[in-house]
């Protein structure tokens, strides 16, 4: 059984990733469908009333919901032909003033999630098999004020391009998706406690842009996917100057 799976899939990029993947000419006997919101999930599920779905109400925070996971994946020993893991938020402000808790939480969900679901699904992945991950142009260089999600975002891309090193002989696409300020729902928990500096919301991109290059970019087996000229931009930046010299003139939080 041919199949691809998307976490974070009930909003934001997952959703819109789930949107491309029912329209695209690549057929998968189902799409398996993680988030928390199960309501949400269905209401996706009804939406395509043409592509079989499974729907895995999962909190990926919680380890004995993965194992929930691992039992499925057992049991039906699919063929994994795509995987992309959306699953993920960010909150903003200095270090010293967020709940340690969303900052704590932040790193299980944003990296721990990584590493355990690959190390899961890897044995099911098929020979050329596709892994995108949503990483962040956060994770080209430190970010006073959003400190932990960049830092957070950083372990993904350089986990991606160690995975990429590693499965080489079999073929794996693997690619790291490194967009700018998106809009989706993300930033209804990103801005509790700060507001989007105005930077961010002069770059501010269409999800379904970016999911259709990451797609595209994948496909290409490229390691990372960047959006647009002003994030392409940064990246160079960030690769040209020294970091210290830009968090100089970097504010944080207030």
């Amino acid at each position: 059984m041919k199949i691809a799976i998307v976490t974070g899939a009930s909003s934001g990029m997952g959703k819109e990733f789930v949107r491309r993947l029912v329209h695209s000419r690549d057929s998968y006997e189902e799409i398996w469908l993680i988030a928390r919101r199960k309501d949400r999930l269905k209401a996706i599920e009804k939406h395509f009333p043409g592509q079989k779905f499974r729907l895995l109400p999962l909190d990926l925070s919680d380890r004995d919901q993965i194992d929930l996971l691992e039992e499925s994946l057992l049991k039906l020993k699919p063929d994994l032909s795509l995987f992309v893991h959306c699953a993920g938020f960010g909150v903003m402000g200095n270090i010293s003033r967020l709940p340690r808790e969303d900052q704590a939480d932040m790193v299980d969900i944003n990296c721990r999630s990584v590493v355990e679901l690959s190390c899961l699904l890897l044995p099911f992945m098929t020979a050329g098999g596709r892994m995108i991950y949503m990483a962040s142009a956060s994770a080209f260089l430190p970010q006073p004020g959003f400190a932990v999600y960049a830092a957070s975002k950083a372990f993904v891309l350089s986990f991606v391009r160690s995975l990429r090193a590693e499965e080489r002989g079999r073929g794996l696409k693997i690619t790291a998706v490194c967009p700018g300020a998106v809009k989706t729902e993300f930033f209804d928990r990103a801005l509790e406690y700060e507001d989007l500096p105005v930077y961010k919301k002069l770059v501010m991109a269409d999800p379904a842009r970016v999911v259709k290059k990451a797609l595209a970019d994948n496909e290409k087996n490229r390691e990372v996917s960047v959006y647009g000229p002003a994030i392409k931009a940064t990246r160079l930046f960030a690769k040209l100057v020294p970091h210290r010299v830009i968090l100089r003139f970097m504010g944080g939080g207030k």
